[in-house]
């Protein structure tokens, strides 16, 4: 049934000036320079307005991505990636992640056939704030906090709320049934990837079923709500600037 819906110009995905919805059958491969044995889906870039820029690496078995323009931070998906920077080499496996400075020389390869989730932007400095160092980290090993006391809906943070970092990177679990207490609209702009289950994505307007391998991005003050459906949980990894002026430069 995909292939005929897809035959006939059929998708779930949508474009909006606020919103991208993108579904995998709409997912087109690319190549980074600088990589090898790597092929990149890119979800959002300045190119569509968003100040970041988010892609699908999928690496071969040795495939490494080239250099980052900014910061990075890569969450693993699937398989196992090894990060050489000049402070050590780490393994990272399934749900590791690493942020890496802006500036910091650092290979990222492959020990098989793998899938990670890259962020990347430039880094905006805060006078007299010390720029953020080498990161690595688990995210079973954070510990989950519920959202405004709502023990069905689980926050994890994966980078530290310090004025250091320009922005965070949390996973947020749902249980069958949980939902957003509100209609949340604000001035960050969001990249998220539905890692597991599904459920129901209120964006602007608009209402659209998601499932794992979605990926959404939202505007600064687009309306947005989650409520998720089925019977195993729903979790996803989502990006927002945070920790510096509105009026700053973004």
């Amino acid at each position: 049934m995909p292939n005929e819906l897809h035959h006939l110009g059929r998708t779930r995905s949508a474009r909006r000036s606020s919103y991208l919805l993108q579904t995998p059958d709409t997912f087109v491969r690319t190549q980074i320079p600088g990589s090898t044995g790597t092929s990149v889906i890119v979800h959002v870039s300045p190119a569509i307005g968003a100040a970041f820029t988010q892609y699908t690496a999928e690496f071969e078995v040795g495939g490494a991505l080239g250099e980052a323009i900014g910061e990075r931070f890569v969450y693993v998906l699937d398989g196992e990636l090894t990060l050489e920077t000049e402070v050590g080499r780490h393994t990272l496996g399934k749900d590791g992640y690493a942020f890496i400075p802006q500036g910091m020389q650092h290979r990222l390869a492959a020990a098989r056939a793998s899938r990670a989730a890259v962020i990347e932007r430039s880094y905006r400095a805060i006078e007299g704030v010390s720029a953020p160092e080498l990161l690595i980290g688990r995210e079973a090993e954070v510990a989950g906090q519920p959202l405004m006391g709502d023990e069905a809906l689980m926050v994890r943070g994966l980078l530290p709320d310090t004025n250091a970092f320009d922005f965070a990177v949390n996973t947020m679990t749902y249980l069958p049934g949980a939902s957003l207490s509100l209609v949340e609209i604000h001035v960050m702009e969001h990249g998220l990837l539905m890692l597991d289950g599904g459920g129901i994505y209120r964006l602007d307007d608009d209402w659209h079923p998601v499932t794992a391998g979605d990926f959404i991005w939202m505007a600064p003050y687009c309306p947005q709500w989650f409520g998720a459906i089925g019977k195993s949980p729903a979790k996803y990894l989502i990006y927002k600037d945070w920790n510096r002026h509105p009026l700053g430069e973004r």
